[in-house]
């Protein structure tokens, strides 16, 4: 047993699915996710473990004791560190060959070409921003660099991952803030936003404006599997639109 484990290696069991020409297509690309919460953190842990090489990480905050319950990165003894510095710590424990640019920064609505400009381009950007217009205006900028990409629909007072889907924006239903992205989207010129959504009715609370949405995201009840499941998904979309595979 003991000579076993000296000769393995931690990508064994992704090559007898991938093989040597998809990891290393996978090694060589870079995934830009910008926020780090209970959907990034999961997706970037999902990601780092499925074998990509480069990562570009952005978030705003420090973990709070609020995010221990569905983030990948929140324990008691991360509380009061820095979300990306925390996230590039787990990628590199998970790979320590990974390449990280990790920033620790607002994505500021008004200037998200001129600092994403500033970063490594990414072959795939993972938005799971809370905020309609950082949300809309990552997508502007996406489309007009050709840069694929999927965003992270709401996940908050939500219960059952079995009604999780992939969708463009224009399909989606029952789902609070892709009603404003929708809406949205289509006045902007913004289609066909590759999206994750749950078609499940939300569970009912106080409601929130559309302006709320916009400008500060909402305070929503969140399951501890939900916000992991949708980054565990998104990763796998993300893996698999990298090799070309369905």
């Amino acid at each position: 047993m003991g000579e076993q484990q000296k000769t393995e290696t931690t990508t064994d069991r992704l090559k007898l699915i991938l093989g040597e020409e998809g990891l290393m297509r996978l090694a060589g690309a870079t995934v830009m996710v910008i926020g780090l919460g209970g959907v990034g953190s999961n997706c970037v842990e999902a990601l780092a473990r499925g074998g990509v090489g480069h990562f570009v990480l952005l978030d705003r905050d420090v973990v709070a004791p609020s995010n221990v319950n569905r983030q990948a990165i929140a324990f008691t003894s991360t509380i009061g560190q820095v979300k990306a510095e925390v996230t590039e710590a787990m990628v590199k424990d998970i790979n320590p060959e990974a390449e990280v640019c990790a920033v620790h920064a607002f994505l500021e609505k008004d200037r998200i070409a001129e600092q994403l400009g500033e970063l490594p381009r990414p072959d795939y950007v993972v938005d799971a921003i809370d905020t309609v217009a950082q949300k809309l205006r990552l997508a502007e900028w996406c489309q007009a660099q050709g840069i694929r990409e999927i965003s992270a629909m709401g996940g908050g007072n939500k219960l059952d991952p079995c009604r999780l889907k992939f969708s463009t924006i224009e399909d989606t239903v029952n789902c609070p803030l892709a009603r404003i992205m929708r809406k949205e989207c289509r006045r902007r010129g913004i289609r066909g936003l590759q999206v994750l959504y749950s078609d499940e009715q939300p569970v009912k609370m106080e409601a929130i404006s559309d302006e709320q949405w916009m400008e500060s995201g909402s305070l929503l009840g969140t399951m501890s599997y939900f916000p992991p499941i949708m980054g565990q998904m998104i990763a796998s979309r993300v893996i698999r639109d990298l090799l070309g595979w369905k």
